[in-house]
């Protein structure tokens, strides 16, 4: 990618309003700046993103945000060469509300559009943040989505599996709701697993017997479930050292299972011969540290060189989104201004939809 490209990122598909500028010259990509508003004190009191709030916070914050992102790179709109937008999949109310600024930003500059699919932004970040070389396994982890991807183009992804009902970002979140945590559920529970016994509590590890990439986590919410129960119904409430057991051994049986569907992607993926095979991982949940060391045993066991993006990247925002749309539009590509949001837009638009609906709607 010869050509110095500058572009402006915007990001609205859930709870987080952002914003970024991104350049791609001759020393790899520079995340030149990156604005994130989030909304949990918003949607707190509910347990959960409610849609209505969250798309009408968006269309509040848009402008603001890519204000300061263009404040904080020292850029106006003029020293631009596209504005890349988030067209999907995600709430639709808060796709809409990212894709109509970026629709007026290029109509009111003539400034080039470029609609990116959210998860290719995901997908695409060890690029930006490592330079990964294609093909390399990607392991999509976050709040509604999960899957394996192998990501050989830009545009080019090929599903190994992925879950067929929850995503571990919502058995995170319910497991929180169901253990009396704060939102979001992840940081909460890693935070109790950490002063937690794993073993007290054996929770299944679902889908294990199955010779496949797919995974499944509604069974092993249920079973959290289960257990709390019989415990209140036995002591009449949870102890402090309770709670700590059941997220401990409730994150385990994740990382297990991811763990163990890795290692047959990693198999299948590795059948390939890449020069240099990589498995990388982004998505919100990649920020959980148990599940990294996990990862990094298994890639450390097959000799594969493990990636993950900075925290900071891992959950959702712009430059990621600005950086995809950098890929698109170095190859020639843009979109114009019936440029449409998207509540589905699977990667692999090959391999059939997986069944199960989770709060993002059927797994793409």
């Amino acid at each position: 990618m010869a050509q110095k490209l500058t572009v402006l990122g915007l990001e609205s598909s859930c709870d987080d309003t952002a914003a970024a500028v991104v350049r791609q010259g001759g020393q790899g990509a520079e995340i030149l700046s990156s604005v994130v508003y989030g909304q949990t004190e918003l949607h707190s009191a509910f347990g959960g993103v409610v849609p209505e709030l969250a798309a009408r916070a968006h269309a509040e914050k848009i402008d603001l945000c890519v204000a300061e992102a263009l404040d904080r790179a020292g850029l106006t709109l003029g020293d631009l060469d596209a504005v890349a937008v988030t067209a999907g999949p995600g709430l639709i109310g808060g796709v809409l509300a990212g894709v109509m600024c970026a629709k007026g930003i290029a109509a009111a500059t003539g400034l080039p559009l470029v609609g990116v699919n959210h998860l290719a932004g995901h997908a695409l970040t060890p690029r930006l943040t490592d330079a990964v070389s294609f093909p390399y396994l990607m392991l999509l982890v976050s709040g509604g989505h999960c899957q394996y991807l192998i990501a050989r183009g830009p545009e080019e992804f090929t599903r190994l599996g992925g879950t067929i009902d929850d995503a571990p970002g919502e058995a995170f979140d319910k497991a929180a709701r169901i253990l009396g945590l704060p939102q979001p559920g992840g940081p909460s529970v890693e935070a109790e697993a950490a002063k937690g016994d794993p073993r007290r509590f054996r929770l299944p590890r679902p889908l294990l017997d199955r010779d496949d990439c797919n995974l499944s986590f509604s069974g092993l919410k249920t079973a959290l479930l289960r257990a709390r129960d019989q415990i209140v119904t036995e002591k009449g409430g949870l102890t402090r050292a309770d709670r700590a057991d059941l997220c401990a051994g409730f994150q385990q049986a994740i990382v297990d299972v991811l763990a163990s569907k890795t290692r047959r992607a990693l198999g299948i993926y590795l059948q390939e011969a890449p020069a240099v095979p990589v498995l990388a991982v982004a998505g919100g949940v990649a920020a959980n540290s148990a599940i990294r060391t996990g990862l990094e045993t298994v890639c450390a066991d097959l000799g594969v060189q493990f990636t993950a993006p900075p925290l900071k990247l891992c959950t959702d925002n712009a430059a990621m989104i600005a950086y995809a749309g950098i890929e698109r539009f170095a190859r020639g590509e843009q979109d114009d201004l019936t440029l449409a949001a998207r509540p589905r837009w699977p990667l692999d638009r090959q391999s059939p939809a997986l069944l199960g609906g989770g709060k993002k709607g059927a797994k793409a």
